[in-house]
């Protein structure tokens, strides 16, 4: 079937579940009250762990949740990930898509491109670093070999959705961030990541078995 690449907005290199950058964890900014204010990114203290409100100075409005016209031959319900332009979509009915503002993969090597699914849902998942993120920076990522519970410090936030192709686990997500001023560009270790608040209202909206397009983080000419 043919790929509209206006709604493959998924392919945010998320293949090495590492899924962090390479910015050292001491950099992370606490979110502080703004004069710019937006409901949809308070914080939110109904979670197991507290998930703070996002600072909007440091996000540009391109990049923050809304709805926008969207035309495109996947059917409602589809996710496209649009690496190149640092957007997901979740394609609605008449022509129209809830447009969510992610960070992907700083390099095209890391980003995963295609067709996949949403075989698993997770909230507060558990992070484990990969084997190559490992091999490539075992200084940072050997303590992390057994796996770090999910929580307020762990690099996939609260929620995550675990893409599979033909039955086989990717190793990309979508998942939120500690760093959310990192959301519009390019940064990961492969994932997709979100806004904490735009993934949990994207992991509340899609069920497991939606399907995931992850269009090339470069365009073709």
């Amino acid at each position: 079937m043919a790929i509209d690449r206006r709604v493959f907005l998924l392919g945010a290199g998320f293949g090495l579940a590492g899924c962090v950058t390479n910015q050292n964890p001491a950099a992370r900014v606490q979110a502080k009250a703004v004069a710019e204010f937006d409901p949809k990114y308070a914080a939110i203290d109904t979670e197991p762990f507290p998930v703070p409100a996002i600072d909007l100075s440091k996000v540009s409005p391109e990049f923050r949740r809304q709805e926008v016209a969207y035309a495109t031959s996947e059917p409602p319900g589809t996710i496209v990930v649009d690496p190149a332009a640092r957007h997901a979509y979740l394609v609605q009915e008449g022509g129209r898509a809830l447009r969510y503002g992610v960070g992907v993969g700083k390099e095209e090597a890391f980003n995963f491109q295609g067709e996949a699914v949403i075989q698993r849902k997770a909230e507060w998942p558990r992070w484990t670093p990969t084997p190559d993120m490992i091999k490539r920076n075992p200084e940072r990522y050997a303590k992390y070999a057994g796996g770090l519970s999910g929580g307020a410090g762990n690099p996939l936030g609260p929620r995550a959705l675990y893409l599979y192709k033909n039955g086989q686990d990717t190793l990309y997500r979508l998942h939120g961030t500690v760093e959310p001023w990192t959301i519009g560009t390019m940064v990961s270790s492969g994932c997709v990541r979100f806004l904490n608040q735009d993934i949990i209202d994207l992991h509340r909206r899609v069920p497991v078995g939606t399907r995931v397009v992850v269009l090339p983080a470069i365009p073709s000419a």
